[in-house]
């Protein structure tokens, strides 16, 4: 039976509808402001403010500034929130008539700020429009869904719908009786993505208890793709608290199950519609290059696409996180996988980023590296076959700090992100990395404790 218990904070049945002017921070948080309906106006007319370190903040809030010098030690300067009106959505759980939409923050000479996730993939996609290309994208999230006791438990469970006297009932890859367990939770994401607009396509359950995969449709607009994928994972959250149940969006939230991907296929098609990457039945050559330019690139962007100290429990051998900077056709073991060459559909498949990732960045980092293949003629070396270990290849990191350290030292890094956000971004995820590095866990504690 559906719990209907209400979500904690949930408005008043008479709440008057509002405007949400939303910026997406580094960490793929939202942050923004609340406006009541009537007063919708200043969202257009660009009067929203919010403090440009609104975009630097860390993973816990907070604005760095000893290491960033971007807040109090310059006054902490307000920049303009400016709203995309493409991105102007519905909010099916607030009161009816509330919108949100995605804003750019920018300063006051009317340029977008270095710090803003949104803005920095915009630029990047400059750079394919004056080659006369636009870049196609899909991505398919992965995350699981718990029960809300989470705060008083310190850990995740499973919903109780999809256990047996409190144990997991197994596996549920694409398994129906998981979907229907959830039914209720998961027509109301899909009924909230079609009030949004939202492309949602195909939804299926994954291998781990309570984890669900729902596929976007590709976009002809790779802004708008990373904006859809924010607003779905919105949706996911306030749909579980509408249930009673929570979901999340960590790359590895249980040890012993699998970890959440963010899975990117991608195409680039020239002024007249028409897919550059088809190898139209030769050898892919382009589609080579441009594979080999994102494997060259990916020890050095694996930052963006595992952002946090979770991440990495996530990049274990024989699961379907890649270990191996490959590529392959067709293999979902590879780094890259090409699930097809030839036709309007030929691709690439990046299989490495968690869903944890910040899909502005994200798409920054792929797109960088796909643009380098165009550019130079690149050999992305054998492709692993299917049963066959990798010959010849680099292994991805499994240590935060050494993916930090690559990541500020990048010379790609810094041409794609800019090098001031480099070196925000690096600064800010190697406090991270040593905050982690200096927290004594409970695994220590249990088995160092009682034996040294």
């Amino acid at each position: 039976m559906t719990k209907e218990r209400p979500a904690a904070g949930t408005a008043p049945a008479n709440a008057p509808p509002r405007i949400e002017i939303l910026l997406v921070g580094m960490n793929g948080d939202l942050r923004g402001k609340q406006i009541p309906l009537e007063a919708e106006k200043k969202v257009w007319d660009g009067s929203v403010r919010l403090p440009s370190s609104t975009q630097s903040l860390d993973i816990w809030g907070d604005d760095n500034d000893d290491i960033t010098g971007l807040s109090l030690s310059v006054g902490d300067p307000d920049g303009a929130v400016l709203p995309d009106r493409r991105s102007l959505a519905a909010m099916p759980w607030a009161p009816d008539g509330s919108k949100q939409v995605l804003a750019t923050m920018h300063e006051f000479d009317g340029a977008p700020s270095f710090m803003c996730p949104r803005a920095i993939l915009a630029e990047l996609l400059k750079r394919f429009e004056a080659r006369g290309l636009t870049p196609v994208v899909a991505t398919e999230l992965e995350f699981y869904v718990v029960e809300d006791d989470w705060r008083e438990t310190g850990k995740p469970r499973p919903p109780e719908r999809l256990t047996y006297r409190g144990k997991p009932n197994g596996f549920q890859l694409y398994d129906m009786n998981a979907t229907d367990a959830l039914d209720d939770y998961l027509q109301t994401v899909r009924a909230w993505a079609r009030e949004m607009e939202l492309p949602a396509d195909a939804t299926t359950a994954e291998f781990g208890h309570g984890q669900f995969e729902i596929n976007l449709l590709h976009r002809p607009d790779a802004l708008a793709a990373a904006d859809d994928c924010i607003y779905l994972k919105r949706i996911a959250e306030q749909a579980a608290r509408r249930h009673g149940l929570k979901s999340t969006c960590m790359a590895k939230p249980y040890a012993d199950q699998a970890g959440s991907g963010l899975h990117v296929h991608a195409s680039i098609v020239d002024r007249e519609g028409r897919n550059i990457l088809d190898a139209k039945g030769g050898d892919p050559v382009r589609l080579k290059s441009v594979c080999a330019g994102m494997l060259k690139t990916m020890r050095q962007a694996q930052l963006i696409f595992a952002p946090f100290a979770n991440s990495y429990r996530r990049f274990q051998p024989g699961s379907f996180a890649p270990v191996d900077i490959d590529w392959g056709f067709g293999h979902r073991g590879t780094a890259i996988r090409i699930p097809d060459s030839q036709g309007p559909a030929a691709r690439i498949e990046h299989r490495v980023a968690g869903a944890d990732v910040n899909p502005y960045l994200l798409l920054t980092a792929i797109l960088g590296g796909m643009l380098l293949g165009l550019d130079e003629d690149l050999d992305p070396g054998a492709a692993t076959e299917p049963g066959k270990d990798p010959v010849g290849v680099e292994r991805l990191t499994h240590d935060f700090l050494t993916a930090v350290e690559e990541f500020s030292a990048s010379p790609f890094i810094a041409d794609v992100f800019g090098e001031r956000y480099r070196k925000l971004y690096g600064d800010t995820k190697r406090k991270e990395a040593i905050t982690y590095l200096r927290t004594v866990s409970d695994f220590d504690y249990q088995t160092y404790l009682p034996r040294l």
